[in-house]
């Protein structure tokens, strides 16, 4: 089976409260899945690359025949092409165990337009919202 996952990180501040969230779509398009996940207190970029994460955590556990992970964050689609190097410290082991996990699957990380990821971005934000309220 082929999926396109649309994901997203959101971070109110930088650091700030924050939250991911993932879509997963089957090959004739059918939403299959879809996770918000409140990440408490940290960066856009941990968000951002929390939410392909998980979203690769739980799109091998389907063996799927080949995925297509779309995101609105250029940097990370460029870092995981090797166009760009991770230069930051904090984001190395959640890039690493990403890489590790990508390694085992058929894949493609494209950048789309914000536009084009709204249903994401609805569940980052929805995260964000749950950890700012966590946090009160």
């Amino acid at each position: 089976m082929k999926y396109k996952i649309y994901s997203d990180g959101a971070a109110r501040g930088n650091p700030g409260p924050a939250g991911a969230g993932y879509v997963v779509y089957d090959e004739t398009g059918v939403q299959v899945y879809s996770e918000t996940i409140p990440l408490g207190r940290t960066t856009n970029n941990i968000a951002e690359y929390t939410a392909i994460l998980e979203a690769a955590k739980y799109i091998k556990s389907l063996n799927p025949v080949k995925v297509d992970f779309m995101l609105d964050s250029e940097l990370v689609v460029r870092q995981l092409s090797g166009q760009y190097k991770v230069r930051a410290n904090h984001l190395l082991p959640l890039y690493h165990e990403l890489k590790s996990i990508l390694a085992g699957l058929n894949c493609n990380c494209l950048h789309i337009p914000r536009e084009q990821n709204k249903a994401a971005d609805k569940l980052a934000n929805k995260g964000a919202d749950m950890s700012a309220a966590e946090s009160k």
